[in-house]
Formats: C-alpha cells, sequence, structure tokens
C-alpha cells in the first residue's frame, strides 16, 4: 500500500467517524424538537431562526462527510456549528474537568478540530467528488 492510499484511507477513516458521531448528536436534535434550541439561542440575543443552523452543522454537514459529497464544506459546517455550541452552551466549563481528570470540553474540541482537519484537507480519493 502506497503512502497516498494510505492518507486516503486515513481521510476516509476522519471524515465517517466525524460524520457518524455528529450526526447521531443531530438525530437526537431532531427527534427532541429543536424548541429548546430555539428558546436558547433567542435567550442569548439572537434571532430564534439561527437555532435551526445546528441542522446544518448536526445533520446536513455530516452526511456531506460521510459520503465525501464537497467534504471540506461538511467539515466547515461541522466547524461553525461547534464554534456556536461551545459559545452558546459549554463556555463556563472552558477551564473545568471532568471527573475522570479530563478537559470538560474534550469532545467539543475533538467535533471542532475534527471538521477544521476535513475542511483542509479535503475528503480524499474515497469520496463522491474527492472535494
Amino acid at each position: 500500500m502506497n503512502a497516498n492510499t494510505q492518507h486516503d484511507i486515513g481521510k476516509l477513516l476522519l471524515r465517517v467517524t466525524l460524520g457518524v458521531l455528529v450526526l447521531l448528536h443531530g438525530l437526537a436534535k431532531l427527534n427532541g424538537g429543536m424548541a429548546g434550541i430555539v428558546r436558547m439561542v433567542e435567550a442569548r440575543g439572537f434571532h430564534g431562526a439561527l437555532g435551526y443552523g445546528v441542522l446544518l452543522g448536526e445533520v446536513v454537514g455530516p452526511l456531506m462527510l460521510i459520503a465525501g459529497f464537497h467534504a471540506r464544506i461538511g467539515g466547515a459546517l461541522v466547524f461553525v456549528n461547534m464554534l456556536f455550541a461551545i459559545v452558546l452552551v459549554h463556555l463556563g466549563q472552558l477551564g473545568s474537568f471532568n471527573s475522570q481528570g479530563g478537559w470538560s470540553l474534550e469532545l467539543q474540541a475533538m467535533y471542532l478540530v475534527g471538521g477544521l482537519a476535513v475542511a483542509l484537507l479535503g475528503p480524499g480519493r474515497f469520496s463522491v467528488n474527492e472535494r
């Protein structure tokens, strides 16, 4: 197996894993309804319609990642979604640790940086359109 194939397999693993894990969060939000998210966004002074952006970052973007269809855009959607999630929901946990000694935002950080990595690296050869 040559180095290019290994890189493409690594990109495939990154984007499919990130896509599936973030999609599960999006599907849970769809199942539970969007009203709570809209209220939270409004409570922070933003227009409630912005709350529906979570569907882009947690449903549309992850589906793009899984398929490798314009995966750079999908990665960027996940990245922006996680920026909003950290600022709107998790900012108070920025300097705290969980009960196992890990950073309280380690999951959010992995999703944030994973989305940025796919946006920068691209999807690799094993994707719908290699962009």
